[in-house]
């Protein structure tokens, strides 16, 4: 039996441009913090990725602080809170390397009647679902720096038509109820569309993660817009010019820097176009096979690849666990929880608590072909009938 991959959200298979880069750099030999002409080889593997990844996200190679994942980029930004006024807060549907941290209980969101509130948080939540937005609670004036994600990664839907929250324009989706300090996850956008955001106004902080598009495991960024250098939560040697300690993983930062240039090349090609009209096949054959499926999102522009949908009464662990016995791998629940089994957070703040516990998530690669979605299609469906059968 061949297998399918269909869980590219959660992690990408490794770029021939980067295990190429990541080859040469083992055989580097040199510590790219030695001044010596070995010493100096690895900075110059280290310096020339960092400019690869500023470029796939539009900043200054200077801005861009590797970590060892998006998580710790995650947490390095959090700790900065203390400069923008003290208090951090996520919103509930971003991934758990933020809402973790939460503190400020932002935003609270009540209600399921779907009503939109004619203020700018209707705007800003609205997002949330293809449903309808939800009330703002207006209790959160000492939030200081918020986590908005550009791309959800369970769902693949985007905030702000797919552009970069930034600092500036927060405060006119809010009506002023949040702060003008913003971390942008743009873990799931960055690969596969354009990293968008003005020269007048950006967030204070981005991340993002090597293996989410095409790099290898273990390697991170922090994105810094501010004036500041961040403050280092690893302390020791100094290296990233201060602001994260620990001497660089030098072969995966290389690996990291070849994946941002080849991913920056499909994104400018267009590739991921062909890859959304695969996912809209898939949903089409899913949605003639069940019309008791949602597909969350649907109407909302989403990343071109993931497909977050729930059958009510049929548990979204038993469908990938039905479905890898059969050759596919998908998840349920985002990126870097497809080991867990509760219900999706995320569905539970958009208001869908009933199938929070039924949906599963397809996400598509670029290899992905139409051969392979129509036969996921199909043996779904027919799990789909025994499940109906059972269930009679």
């Amino acid at each position: 039996m061949s297998r399918v991959y269909l869980d590219h959200n959660a992690t990408t298979p490794l770029r021939g441009e980067a295990r190429e880069a990541m080859l040469v750099a083992m055989d580097v030999i040199g510590n790219p913090s030695s001044v010596h002409a070995e010493g100096r080889a690895a900075k110059m593997i280290v310096e020339r990725a960092r400019a690869q990844v500023a470029s796939l996200v539009g900043c200054l190679p200077t801005q861009v602080v590797f970590t060892g994942s998006a998580t710790e980029a995650a947490a390095l930004a959090v700790a900065q809170k203390g400069r923008h006024g003290g208090v951090f807060a996520a919103l509930p549907t971003e991934h758990d390397c933020f809402f973790d941290w939460d503190e400020g209980d932002l935003p609270s969101l009540i209600g399921s009647d779907g009503a939109l509130d004619p203020g700018g948080a209707s705007a800003f939540l609205g997002w949330l679902t293809g449903l309808g937005g939800k009330t703002w609670s207006a209790t959160h004036s000492d939030v200081a720096l918020v986590a908005i994600s550009a791309a959800n990664s369970e769902t693949g839907i985007l905030f702000n038509d797919g552009k970069v929250v930034t600092n500036g324009n927060v405060n006119s989706f809010t009506a002023g109820h949040v702060p003008h300090a913003v971390v942008c996850d743009v873990t799931q956008l960055a690969g596969k569309a354009l990293v968008q955001h003005g020269d007048d106004t950006r967030p204070a902080y981005m991340i993002l993660s090597a293996h989410k598009i095409g790099g290898p495991k273990g390697v991170g960024a922090l994105i810094n817009f501010t004036r500041d250098d961040p403050e280092a939560i690893l302390r020791g040697g100094g290296q990233e010019m201060g602001r994260r300690s620990g001497t660089e993983n030098v072969v995966g930062i290389a690996g990291f820097g070849a994946a941002a240039e080849a991913a920056q090349r499909d994104v400018e090609a267009a590739k991921w176009a062909d890859v959304e009209k695969l996912r809209n096949i898939l949903e089409t054959a899913l949605a003639a096979a069940s019309n008791t499926t949602i597909f969350i999102g649907k109407d909302v522009p989403r990343l071109p690849n993931t497909s977050c949908f729930a059958t009510p009464g049929w548990k979204g662990e038993t469908q990938v666990m039905q479905m890898d016995l059969a050759g596919f791998a998908i998840s349920a629940g985002s990126a870097c929880s497809s080991g867990k089994v509760k219900a999706s957070r995320v569905l539970q703040a958009m208001g869908l608590d009933d199938v929070a516990g039924d949906a599963v998530r397809v996400s598509l690669g670029l290899d992905t072909t139409e051969k392979d979605v129509l036969r996921f299609a199909d043996i779904w469906a027919q799990k789909l009938k025994k499940h109906e059968a059972r269930a009679a």
